[in-house]
């Protein structure tokens, strides 16, 4: 597997390597390089947000920027796509493509849109979002030991806003359910990475450490991959990102009542807001989850601020 710096100047073609060589050493720091034709070029690092200069320096100053080239972000997209743009036009249509290494890139410009209103691809890209892929090992270790009772993994769920690693904690809770730690054996993990967030599979294979005993269904909606893995994979433990729909739900229910573990984060800042929709308090009254991590971010540095029973007792925190 190639190493992180080397993972992102995949992303760019031969002649724009050296540019972006300094972002790329600055690898375990970098989140996100935004690239929109005609706007500067912005790198958001885990201190705040910089623009790229001329000679692939970060600067504060607007000034100094460096403006992003329709040709150059055509000849990006032409990089990640192998010069096959046509070849990717499944990924394309969901709006982001993912790279080795695990980095999402999102994508925006003009939609192609089908008779029945579906999206068929997108095409005249104006605008791209590298999120770096980020695996932080040990990001479990201090919530762990109250997931667990008597040895059984509880059935958990992240609350958290954007930006505040609830993915990075779920991949790592994930990682040492499926290896085993010191609260539990290993179990066989199922994973429907919708998103592709999780374990950034890179042509289904997982870029990210997820576990010796997790099966990824990349790219497939929540609401039907969950069940297709029960099927064919037999896990113990299902986990999903991003609960966002009351079908979503619906679809957890029906998990948990074949006997299978829940790992599932949703967008959020606290309990109560999840209570306002109609949905999330039904789960919450009738306790599908048994621990509520609630994250936050203290200085700048995503924490975990609280951990609550099903009974929405405070266990940590």
């Amino acid at each position: 597997m190639m190493k992180k710096a080397d993972s992102i100047l995949y992303i760019f073609p031969q002649y724009l390597r050296e540019l972006w060589g300094q972002a790329a050493a600055y690898h375990e720091r970098l989140e996100e390089i935004r690239l929109r034709v005609g706007k500067p070029v912005l790198v958001r690092l885990h201190d705040g947000e910089y623009f790229l200069d001329g000679q692939g320096r970060f600067t504060k100053h607007r000034e100094a920027a460096r403006h992003m080239e329709s040709a150059e972000l055509t000849d990006i997209l032409n990089q990640i796509c192998h010069d096959s743009v046509y070849a990717y036009e499944d990924e394309m249509k969901q709006g982001f493509l993912t790279v080795p290494g695990g980095h999402r890139i999102g994508i925006a410009g003009q939609a192609v849109v089908e008779e029945d209103g579906r999206i068929r691809t997108v095409k005249h890209i104006a605008a791209m979002n590298i999120r770096i892929a980020h695996e932080i090992k040990g990001a479990a270790d201090k919530v762990l030991p109250i997931l667990y009772e008597a040895g059984r993994l509880c059935n958990t769920l992240i609350i958290s806003p954007p930006g505040c690693g609830k993915t990075t904690l779920l991949r790592d809770i994930i990682r040492q359910v499926s290896d085993g730690n010191d609260c539990g054996s290993g179990k066989t993990v199922g994973v429907v990475d919708e998103r592709s967030e999780i374990a950034g599979s890179y042509m289904g294979v997982p870029q990210n450490d997820v576990g010796i005993r997790t099966d990824v269904l990349d790219s497939c909606p929540k609401i039907y991959g969950m069940m297709m893995l029960i099927r064919s994979m037999a896990p113990e433990v299902v986990a999903i990102d991003e609960l966002g729909s009351a079908a979503d739900v619906e679809a957890m229910y029906r998990v948990s009542a074949c006997g299978c573990g829940l790992l599932a984060t949703v967008h959020g800042s606290t309990l109560e807001e999840l209570k306002k929709k109609e949905y999330m308090d039904r789960m919450l009254k009738e306790a599908l989850f048994d621990r509520y991590i609630v994250m936050d971010k203290a200085n700048g540095r995503p924490r975990v601020r609280a951990i609550y029973k099903k009974e929405l007792d405070l266990c940590y925190g």
